[in-house]
């Protein structure tokens, strides 16, 4: 348990490193208003972020995610682990069950981590020095928004977080269980690692397809209320006025900033993760000079 944990950590730290530039570009683009668009696209809104705001403004709220998907990965992946072996039997349907008792679970920290973030994101579009801060850092933004709307306020976006998360980790282990099943992930394998980062790849991919419109949704919600003005008055009211003014389109904006990032984050986080856990089971085996295989099978974290 207490290498599911730690495992997760490791691999939740690498992936915020690898990903956070993309996920200030997708954000962009979710909210940028249609009427007056700052961007025309993914590549257009990376090159104006940088030359407008310098490279660190592609890592605007990292702080956030830093603190909170590091721990985030923790509770996952040692949910998930803790999960799968009180089910008993290692099945595609248990990593699913497993995998979305996780995503349900960790909503608790994701959703005010994920406001704080975006909030930061938003802060100072297109300034290369910002000429007024609204908030320091990612947790006096909390804090800032817990005076002025209490914890109605920091929870904002919790609905649609757990109807984006509860199937998209579901669906992020069960990928994840298959394609390391079909590709052979063994750990005497000399091609484990570009098979573990593949897989690892694909289920981000998988895991955010499967619910992307929903983080559109969320996005749009937790950025509303900036600059004093509010849109929505919640999920169907939101999803009714972007589809109006908008068309279908605008449920898949951003979608390729999410994906050109899902496949590297997720496979840094699931490939630091296997290999950690492969070490430390390893160095416990040799400690207890238990004879067999190091790992049975990776993607039974």
């Amino acid at each position: 348990m207490a290498l599911d944990f730690l495992a997760g950590c490791v691999g939740g730290a690498a992936g915020v490193l690898v990903g956070h530039p993309f996920d200030t570009v997708k954000v962009r683009l979710q909210v940028q208003n249609v009427e007056k668009p700052l961007y025309r696209g993914t590549f257009h809104c990376f090159q104006t972020i940088i030359k407008q705001e310098s490279a660190f403004g592609l890592y605007k709220g990292i702080g956030s995610p830093m603190m909170g998907l590091t721990f985030i990965n923790a509770l996952v992946f040692g949910v998930q682990g803790n999960t799968l072996r009180a089910l008993g039997k290692d099945t595609p349907l248990n990593q699913f069950l497993a995998g979305s008792a996780a995503g349900a679970i960790q909503c608790i920290i994701c959703c005010p981590m994920e406001l704080a973030k975006t909030r930061m994101q938003l802060q100072g579009t297109g300034e290369y020095k910002l000429k007024m801060k609204n908030y320091k850092n990612s947790l006096d933004c909390l804090i800032k928004i817990y005076r002025k709307e209490g914890l109605r306020g920091i929870n904002r976006g919790m609905v649609s977080t757990f109807i984006r998360e509860t199937p998209s980790f579901g669906f992020y282990f069960l990928t994840y269980d298959c394609m390391t099943r079909y590709l052979g992930c063994e750990a005497e394998d000399s091609y484990v690692i570009p098979k573990l980062l593949f897989s690892g790849g694909m289920s981000g991919i998988v895991s955010w397809l499967s619910t992307y419109p929903v983080d559109v949704i969320k996005s749009r919600l937790q950025a509303d209320g900036v600059g004093g003005v509010t849109q929505y008055n919640g999920i169907l009211d939101c999803i009714r006025k972007s589809y109006h003014e908008e068309g279908w389109r605008v449920f898949t904006r951003g979608l390729t900033s999410t994906l050109l990032r899902a496949f590297p984050v997720n496979a840094a986080t699931f490939a630091t993760v296997t290999v950690f856990l492969m070490y430390m089971r390893s160095e416990d085996n040799l400690r207890e000079c238990e004879p067999g295989p190091v790992i049975q099978q990776p993607s039974s974290l």
